[in-house]
C-alpha cells in the first residue's frame, strides 16, 4: 500500500536532492535555497529557507545523528547549517572554486566529501574545518559519491560512467569501468558491513543514464580493494534512473526515474514493489525516513511528494511500527497527552476506533490528565458497561503511556562495544565513535585492532566527538 501524505511546492526551481533526519526533511533546488520541514506535520520551519549559496544547490545531507545539515552548490562551496536554528555553521570552499555536484558525510560525521565538475573530490575534516585533501579522481564531472559504512573508504561516480573505490588517502583501490554506459547518476552504500578475516565487505547501489539500477558487493582486504561480480541489475525502467538510496535496515533499495519509484527488496531481488505516477516531471531525488515508513521524492516539476510506504510491518516499513506512525500523527498538535483538551481526547477516541465512547467522555469532561489516569475500575464509573470495550480502552491508554516514554536511543548514540548510551563519545583511528572509557579499556587490553572493522588501529589517539555528544544531550532532554 502506498499513500501520498503531502506535496510540498515552496521551491521556485527543480528539486535536486532530499534528505531526512529523525524529525526533519530537507530539500534543495536550483533556486539557490535549502528548505527545512518538520516531519511532525511537514510544515516549513520558521527559519526556512536557508540562503547563502550564490548558485543552484545540488545536494543536501543530514549527518547520521541529525545534528548537522550539509549542502553544496555550483558556487564551489559546501555549507554546514544548524538544523535546529538554520544558522550557518561553516563554509567549506573548493580550492579552485569548482562547481560541487554532490556531497556526503562520513558515518561518524567527522568528515565531509564533495565531488566537483572538474573531476576532483575534496575531503574536509569537520573538527578543524580544514581541507584534508583535494585530488583528481576522474577526467569527467564527479556527480556521485558516498562513504563506505566502515568510514575507511569512499566511492565516486562520474558522467563517463565509471565507479571508483578509494581509501582516505586517495589511493585507488578498485575501478569499475563503464559501470553505467551513459554516466553514473548516483551511488549509495548500505548502512551495514561485515568483517571476515580482516576483509570488510558491503553492498553498493548505483544508477545511471542507462536506465539501470545495479547492486554490487564491494570488499577491501589488507589494504587492497576489489569488487566481486555484479550482484544484480534491474532493468525495468525505460528512462534514466537518477537517484537511489538504501533503507536504514539495508534491506530495500529505492531507485527513481521519470514518474516512478523502484523498490526492490534485497531478499527478493528484481521485484518491483511500487510505481508512483503523480509527478509530472523527471524524478530527481529520493530520501527515506529513519523514523517512519516514509519516502520523499523530488522532481523537475518543482514539487516534493512525501509518501507512506507499506503498513509499517512490510519490507518498506519494518523500521517503524504502527504505534510509531500514530505517534508522529499525534505530534502534529505539538502537545503531549497530559496537555490534551477534552476535544483532543475525543479526537483520539475516534482515531483509535472508540467513537462510541465519545459521548460518555464528553459527559464526564475527560481531558488529557484524566485520560491517562483511567484504569479498568475508573472506566466502569464512566458508565461503560461492556467489559470488552473497557478492556480495549485500557489497552489503548497503556499504549499511549508507552509512547510517551519515547523511542529507544538511536543506534548511533550507543557505544559499539557496550551497546550503552554514550556520555563521553570519542572518535578512534578507525573513524568510529565509542564511549571513552570503553575504547580506552579496549586499547589497554592490548587490542590493537578496531572493534568494528578488525583492522589495525594506526594510532591510539582519541578525538572528542562534540557534535555527537551535543546530539545525545538534546535527545536525552527530549525524553
Amino acid at each position: 500500500m502506498v499513500s501520498l501524505l503531502c506535496s510540498l511546492r515552496q521551491h521556485a526551481d527543480e528539486i535536486r536532492c532530499c534528505s531526512f533526519s529523525a524529525s526533519l526533511l530537507a530539500t534543495c533546488s536550483g533556486d539557490k535555497s535549502v528548505r527545512v520541514y518538520s516531519t511532525a506535520d511537514f510544515s516549513e520551519r520558521p527559519f526556512s529557507p536557508l540562503t547563502g549559496h550564490g548558485y543552484g544547490v545540488h545536494c543536501c545531507r543530514f549527518s547520521r545523528c541529525g545534528a548537522r545539515l550539509l549542502s553544496c552548490s555550483t558556487d564551489g562551496s559546501a555549507r554546514l547549517w544548524s538544523p535546529e536554528t538554520g544558522e550557518p555553521a561553516a563554509e567549506l570552499r573548493h580550492p579552485e572554486r569548482a562547481a560541487l555536484r554532490v556531497c556526503a558525510f562520513s558515518p561518524d560525521s567527522a568528515s565531509v566529501l564533495a565531488g566537483a565538475s572538474d573531476g576532483t573530490a575534496a575531503l574536509w575534516d569537520l573538527g578543524s574545518r580544514t581541507l584534508r585533501r583535494c585530488s583528481a579522481v576522474s577526467d569527467a564531472s564527479v556527480v556521485a559519491c558516498c562513504f563506505s559504512p566502515c568510514g575507511q573508504m569512499f566511492v565516486t561516480g562520474c558522467t563517463h560512467g565509471n565507479l571508483k573505490l578509494w581509501d582516505l588517502d586517495f589511493s585507488l583501490l578498485h575501478e569499475e569501468k563503464d559501470a553505467h554506459d551513459l554516466g553514473v547518476a548516483c551511488c549509495s552504500a548500505a548502512p551495514h558491513f561485515k568483517v571476515d578475516d580482516c576483509c570488510v565487505e558491503f553492498r553498493l547501489a548505483s544508477c545511471g543514464q542507462d536506465s539501470q539500477l545495479k547492486i554490487w558487493i564491494v570488499s577491501q582486504q589488507d589494504g587492497a580493494g576489489r569488487s566481486t561480480p555484479l550482484l544484480h541489475t534491474l532493468t525495468s525502467q525505460s528512462a534514466p534512473v537518477l537517484s537511489c538510496d538504501f533503507s536504514y535496515d539495508g534491506e530495500v533499495i529505492h531507485g527513481l526515474s521519470h514518474a516512478a519509484v523502484l523498490a526492490p527488496c534485497l531478499q527478493n531481488l528484481g521485484t518491483l514493489l511500487h510505481i508512483l505516477k503523480q509527478h509530472t516531471g523527471y524524478v530527481t531525488a529520493v530520501a527515506l525516513s529513519p523514523s517512519a515508513p516514509w519516502i520523499a521524492t523530488g522532481s523537475m516539476d518543482r514539487s516534493v511528494n512525501v509518501w507512506r510506504i507499506g503498513d509499517g510491518d512490510g519490507p518498506a516499513g519494518k523500521h517503524s511500527d504502527k504505534a510509531g506512525f500514530r505517534r508522529k500523527r499525534r505530534a502534529c498538535s505539538g502537545l503531549l497527552p497530559a496537555d490534551w483538551t477534552e476535544e483532543d481526547v475525543q479526537s483520539w477516541l475516534r482515531e483509535e476506533g472508540l467513537a462510541e465512547l465519545v459521548g460518555p467522555f464528553r459527559a464526564n469532561n475527560i481531558d488529557g490528565p484524566e485520560l491517562i489516569r483511567l484504569n479498568r475500575e475508573t472506566a466502569a464509573e464512566l458508565g461503560i458497561e461492556s467489559v470488552g470495550l473497557r478492556g480495549r480502552l485500557v489497552r489503548k491508554i497503556e499504549e499511549l503511556k508507552a509512547e510517551q516514554d519515547g523511542p529507544e536511543a538511536p543506534d548511533e548514540f550507543l557505544c559499539p562495544i557496550t551497546r550503552e548510551l554514550m556520555k563521553d563519545p570519542v572518535i578512534a583511528a578507525d573513524g568510529y565513535s565509542y564511549e571513552r572509557q570503553s575504547i580506552e579499556s579496549w586499547i589497554r587490553g592490548k587490542n590493537k585492532s578496531s572493534p568494528m572493522t578488525n583492522l589495525p588501529l594506526q594510532t591510539s589517539l582519541l578525538t572528542p566527538n562534540r557534535s555527537l555528544k551535543a546530539a545525545i544531550t538534546r535527545w536525552r532532554s527530549s525524553q
